[in-house]
């Protein structure tokens, strides 16, 4: 088998070559049976990976250890399951899963536009096949998923990880790799586009689709690694800014950005030098997150290990594929003037290039948070950690004004919005917020300034979309008589981009509540004896004793505890720690959770005395969490919507009337630095200097745990032994009288801070991105500036302005059909 997958690796090269050389020759010379040929190899080449990939699971069904990638992340003991997926539980194997993805997404993406795009079609299936030709190079002659042992061959194999072994950690990995492939495609349509010089929209409409599937599976990979992290880590949080999860948040951010703007180039034709640089970045990033991931270049518990000619072949490739792409960009920029001219600072346009501009600067922040340490090693010799601290003085700022941009899109008006029509669009939005900001005010929440504009600005995007939502179906009934349900069916049918658009702005909403409850989150740690109870929050929790059990797998430390509430028992949970036959080093934490609408009781295990029957546990209440779950799910439903083909829709349309207006709206404007970013918002409230606990709790965290798990000290697990004897020695430093700067020395210096220290070089850190951010945003004003001062091109004739805002509504639906 072995043989048989290194062979078919070595014939998957040798047919990608043919097929990128046979397009472009055939291109060149307008050569159909060439450009037939090399449309040909692309579909061969997902064959012959598709054999490699049955090859490979074949192996690990079958448990053959003479290959020592099967022999590391399989054994006999493993569930069917997790044999198969141990495929991509590997850097070898994730590399060929890429690939063979790639292969396919490639072989669909030629098959549905062979009678369409037939002049850029040569030279997108050339860009694709050296994608993958250069994934095979990597795969075929440095991490060969099929290498054997030259030796003997082991008896048993060790076993996937313990982590790994978990639904969402299974579906995590690929769903983020179908992400990060699918974002090939457009790339390929844009630089085909840029080489044979056909730049009008066309391409556009080729990777629409291809976009939002690959945008959505990344916001499903981030989501269901936040799950994952939140239910196996049991650190009480899911998202830490860890670089790994940093590096699949990237293209995300740079392909939301494209998923926006790409609107104003179908409809105003502005933008085009825009979109082209994004589609690129995109592809970019996600090379540079692989490039991140599996090379070691950033320190994370996520990353596979250090591998310097890797990192070599990475860098190679992205320097070749950023000179190759916008030198074809630079030399067709006279071919790349926009129809277009923004007319006005209030309009939808001015608005998404505000959104575009703060999607892309997070980006980078993000990035340079992430490759700061490396850099100040190289700089100083010193390796600072940037986590936490660095990010919510960035991120939450950030989100709230994307999340307040996410209402503020739909209201505008495409062109020039008139004090008329603002007040009429913005009384209930804005009188929500108010109310809800001020409601939060007399409940008592006052300690997090960010939650609570958290909360009212999700009220406001939400009658945003209420709003939108009434506005059109009153129209529709008006127009077509039909009943209330009937209507809305028939408009979310007829602008399923918009409306799918808007149930997307809902979902955000979802997940910022969750985000902003986190600010309310609760915990401490408690050492539990058999029969004792505590209380905690609104709850009573009886620790009843210890139980040990096993299979054929693990051993299975369980805590047995009942939760009462006003007197009454309400749920049994059982945190547990479970240790691997295979990886007795490496135990598990099973988190125990009782979910409610309202806030999650989280309890972890951590150290035990089996035989005394002593655990310590670590209880956590967190807020409004489970929104952030029931916010994807509504995600889900909208992108599906959006993605709707009309052939699904046209039997159910021809049982409706016809449509008489609706609302106006925005493509799924941001999830908005969403996975992650939001989580942030728990931003801690202010400190009292001569304040003991609240000078610990600053300690707690700003610093990071020894133990080397990246997480703050202040939230590493009950199991983890450093954290008692940290906080005990913060204790009683602060009770001594030392000052932060002395407490902070006494635990390592700058290297135990979680960012950056404010002094010396490494003000850089703080000062760079400021900087960047100020000329950057001075730069976009001064172009926009310019650009809004240009003659537009002769146009035909506009439509009046109108003050019945009933018609302004009618006319702007009849206009959104072009975007269905």
């Amino acid at each position: 088998m072995a043989a048989f997958g290194t062979l078919t690796l070595l014939i998957a090269m040798v047919v990608a070559t043919y097929g990128a050389v046979a397009s472009i020759v055939g291109a060149r010379r307008r050569n159909q049976r060439l450009i037939d040929s090399g449309r040909a190899a692309a579909y061969t080449l997902a064959a012959v990976l598709g054999l490699a990939s049955v090859a490979m699971v074949y192996a690990f069904v079958t448990g053959d250890y003479s290959i020592k990638y099967v022999q590391r992340y399989s054994d006999a003991s493993s569930p069917l399951f997790y044999k198969i997926t141990a495929y991509w539980g590997g850097l070898d194997g994730s590399i060929l899963w890429w690939a063979f993805l790639l292969s396919v997404f490639s072989a669909i993406a030629i098959h549905t536009n062979r009678h369409r795009q037939k002049e850029i079609l040569p030279y997108t299936v050339a860009v694709l096949m050296v994608i993958c030709d250069f994934f095979l190079y990597v795969i075929a002659f440095h991490k060969n998923p099929f290498d054997t042992f030259l030796t003997g061959t082991p008896a048993t194999g060790q076993g996937l990880n313990p982590l790994l072994q978990n639904a969402y950690m299974v579906t995590h990995p690929p769903s983020l790799y179908t992400g990060f492939v699918g974002m090939a495609i457009p790339y390929a349509f844009s630089m085909g586009a840029l080489i044979s010089g056909h730049l009008d929209d066309a391409w556009i409409a080729a990777v629409r689709r291809w976009t939002l599937i690959s945008w959505f599976f990344l916001s499903m990979g981030l989501t269901l690694g936040m799950l994952w992290a939140y239910e196996e880590l049991g650190w009480g949080g899911f998202w830490g800014w860890d670089p790994v999860e940093n590096a699949g948040f990237l293209p995300w951010l740079t392909g939301t950005a494209f998923v926006h703007s790409v609107m104003i180039q179908e409809r105003r034709g502005m933008m085009k030098i825009w979109n082209f640089s994004l589609v690129i970045l995109t592809f970019l990033l996600t090379i540079i997150g692989t490039t991140m991931t599996r090379t070691g270049i950033v320190q994370s518990v996520h990353a596979f290990g250090q591998d310097n000619t890797l990192l070599l072949l990475f860098s190679i490739f992205l320097g070749v594929v950023l000179i190759v792409s916008f030198g074809f960009m630079i030399a067709r920029l006279p071919e790349l003037r926009a129809r277009g001219r923004l007319e006005s600072w209030l309009s939808r346009e001015a608005a998404f290039l505000a959104n575009n501009w703060i999607l892309l600067f997070s980006a980078f922040l993000i990035l340079f948070g992430n490759m700061w340490p490396t850099l100040s090693e190289k700089l100083t010799g010193e390796r600072v950690n940037v986590g936490i601290p660095f990010y919510n003085k960035w991120m939450v700022p950030i989100g709230l004004v994307l999340l307040f941009l996410t209402g503020v899109g739909p209201l505008i008006a495409w062109r020039k919005a008139t004090a008329s029509h603002l007040k009429y669009q913005f009384t209930w939005p804005a009188s929500a917020a108010v109310v809800t900001a001020t409601a939060c005010l007399l409940t008592g929440l006052r300690s997090s300034w960010a939650a609570i504009t958290a909360f009212a600005l999700c009220a406001f995007t939400s009658t945003t979309v209420f709003q939108e939502f009434a506005r059109g179906a009153s129209i529709r009934k008006r127009n077509t008589g039909s009943d209330a349900v009937t209507a809305i069916l028939g408009m979310v049918m007829r602008g399923r981009r918009r409306y799918g658009g808007y149930i997307i702005h809902l979902a955000i909403v979802l997940m910022f509540l969750g985000f902003a409850g986190q600010a309310y989150q609760r915990d401490e740690e408690a050492g539990m004896k058999p029969g004792e109870t505590r209380s905690f929050g609104r709850y009573t929790l009886r620790f009843e004793g210890l139980s040990h059990t096993e299979d054929r797998q693990k051993e299975m430390i369980t805590a047995e505890i009942t939760v009462m509430s006003e007197g009454k028992v309400i749920d049994h949970m059982r945190p547990a720690r479970w240790y691997f036959a295979k990886h007795k080093t490496e135990p598990t934490t099973e988190v125990a959770i009782r979910r409610t609408p309202g806030e999650d009781l989280y309890i972890t295990m951590g150290n035990y005395d089996l035989a005394e029957g002593h655990v310590a546990l670590k209880l956590v209440i967190n807020p409004l969490v489970d929104w952030i779950w029931c916010g994807f799910m509504l995600l889900a439903l909208g992108t599906a919507i959006t993605l709707m083909p009309e052939s699904v829709l046209a039997p159910v349309a021809v049982r409706l009337p016809a449509a008489g207006g609706a609302a106006p709206a925005g493509g799924p404007t941001a999830l908005l630095v969403v996975l992650g970013l939001g989580i942030l918002l728990g931003a801690a409230p202010a400190r009292a200097a001569v304040d003991i606990k609240a000078e610990q709790r600053w300690i707690e965290t700003n610093v990071l745990c020894p133990c080397n798990c990246r997480h703050l000290l202040g939230g590493c697990g009950a199991e983890c032994s450093w954290t008692p004897e940290y906080k005990k020695k913060v204790h009683d430093l602060l009770v001594a009288g030392k000052s932060r700067e002395e407490i902070i020395a006494a635990l390592g210096g700058s290297a135990a801070l979680a960012a950056p220290p404010d002094h010396g070089l490494q003000r850089l850190s703080w000062a760079l991105p400021y900087g960047l951010g100020v000329i950057g945003a001075g730069a976009l004003v001064f172009g926009a500036w310019r650009f809004s001062r240009r003659t537009a091109p002769p146009a035909g004739p506009t439509t009046p302005p109108t003050a019945d805002p009933n018609l302004e509504d009618r006319l702007e639906d009849e206009l959104s059909r072009l975007d269905s």
